[in-house]
């Protein structure tokens, strides 16, 4: 809460000094804001592609800094600008810790002041020279007004992932039925980004239709014509064992479909492990990716099929560069209820975790969403876990919750939202008819990833820390 200080009150040489510290944030705000998309000031601008920005902050938002001094502090509350002049000596940019101040040079008549303004930057460099010139206010006035939080949405975690990929050789991939233009679509934009090397396999005249609907040419990409779907996916799983793919990827077939081929046990795929379904998540806020499973596939796990479905999820965090996955096992509540049988799934994971028969990250459960997620909640809850507050992965009880979870990521907090399946010999590409461009596009490069990790225990990913992730 602040309170102002009256024409009456003020003298002469008062002065207020804040600081400030330019984030990137401010620029896309101010961006919004004002309608200027002058790129210069996008904190992505790179004029010489050395992996720093070289950004400058809008001469108008530093300028505006000032405008929050006089309008917070001195005056204060109920203070209207009459002019502000401004020279613009150095320039500002992310990450500057600016001081901003004004300065009392003169009352004059109708409650007129006339004050001394500048903004320096840390280093000691000026940034602007200026004088203000207010109607103060005449009256005592308070302000608490709390002002409604705004989500600067942007998913570099994704981001990352695509650079990781850059440069490796793509991917060969069995693709079982693209023949509707969405499904063709994300396979022609994977080839594009040289994620992938497809080989196509269904009805060729029904994938001529799509292609000719999407505009492309795909005569260079090799096809193999089965206009029946099971049996394309049964080659598809063929191409796997005879060395011609790495990974499959599902065209417009049922999910169930090419499954049922890849978990056959003559033939299949299988390993020793249950597959599951694994979302990876880029929310805008948070400071890491999130990973959900299993909201595909498994519908009702037991306590067997929920050890799997954790030690998929940790070895794909792993492929993508989380050192060691931080689990939450999630219930409705955060302490174990006999009467809520989830919850007691979720203390035995935690324990088994502990005795090494999970390995590669850390478990802890049962926890509620919020204390998984939030610092506070689980400080309130008088939690006291390396997970509670701090979770990358979340485990959810059944299908059900992982897949509304999963979509009130997506359609709510504006999540974008990739997906693997893992557990078989070679990772599933699943994609979704719902999936943007670059969902498809990061679904193909967790497969790049995850292959590339199994084959050398090593991500490609760098993770940098949290404060950098959270710019």
């Amino acid at each position: 809460m602040g309170e102002n200080k009256t024409y009456d009150e003020i003298e002469v040489g008062d002065e207020a000094i804040v600081n400030r510290v330019c984030a990137s944030k401010d620029l896309y705000i101010f961006a919004h804001a004002s309608g200027n998309l002058n790129p210069l000031h996008n904190p992505s601008f790179d004029i010489d592609n050395d992996g720093v920005s070289d950004a400058v902050a809008p001469s108008m938002w530093v300028a505006s800094l000032i405008s929050a001094v006089l309008g917070n502090i001195l005056p204060g509350p109920g203070t209207l600008y009459r002019r502000q002049d401004m020279r613009f000596l150095n320039r500002a940019h992310v990450g500057d810790t600016l001081s901003v101040g004004v300065r009392v040079t003169q009352k004059g008549e109708d409650n007129a002041v006339t004050f001394e303004t500048w903004v320096d930057r840390n280093d000691g460099m000026p940034v602007l020279r200026g004088e203000a010139e207010v109607s103060a206010p005449t009256a005592k006035l308070t302000t608490d007004l709390e002002l409604p939080e705004i989500l600067v949405e942007q998913h570099k975690h994704f981001d990352r992932l695509l650079e990781a990929c850059e440069g490796l050789p793509p991917l060969e991939v069995a693709v079982a039925c693209p023949d509707d233009p969405n499904s063709l679509g994300g396979v022609v934009l994977a080839v594009e980004h040289n994620l992938i090397a497809p080989v196509i396999v269904g009805c060729r005249s029904r994938i001529a239709d799509a292609a000719n609907e999407i505009g492309k040419d795909i005569s260079h990409l090799p096809l193999i014509d089965i206009e029946d779907e099971p049996e394309a996916a049964a080659k598809t799983v063929e191409l796997v064992h005879q060395g011609k793919a790495r990974a499959l990827m599902k065209g417009h077939l049922h999910t169930d479909d090419l499954l049922r081929h890849v978990m056959k046990r003559d033939g299949g795929l299988r390993t020793g492990r249950r597959i599951t379904h694994v979302f990876v998540m880029d929310v805008p806020g948070q400071d890491q990716m999130l990973m959900v499973s299993d909201a595909a596939i498994n519908i009702a796990p037991d306590l067997e099929t929920k050890v799997d479905i954790v030690q998929n999820a940790i070895n794909l965090g792993q492929a993508i560069g989380m050192a060691a996955p931080r689990v939450g096992i999630l219930s409705a509540v955060e302490t174990v209820n006999p009467k809520i049988p989830s919850t007691l799934d979720a203390a035995v994971l935690s324990k088994m975790a502990e005795r090494g028969q999970i390995t590669g990250g850390i478990v802890d459960g049962p926890l509620a969403m919020d204390n998984a997620m939030d610092v506070e909640a689980a400080r309130t809850k008088g939690i006291t876990s390396l997970v509670a507050g701090h979770a990358e992965v979340l485990i959810v009880p059944n299908l059900e919750a992982g897949n509304m979870l999963a979509k009130e990521l997506t359609f709510i907090a504006h999540a974008e939202a990739a997906g693997l399946v893992v557990g078989a010999r070679v990772p599933v590409i699943l994609t979704s008819r719902a999936d943007n461009a670059k969902a498809r596009l990061v679904s193909c490069a967790l497969a790049i990833l995850y292959d590339h990790w199994r084959r050398t225990g090593e991500s490609l990913v760098k993770n940098p820390d949290l404060k950098e992730a959270a710019e």
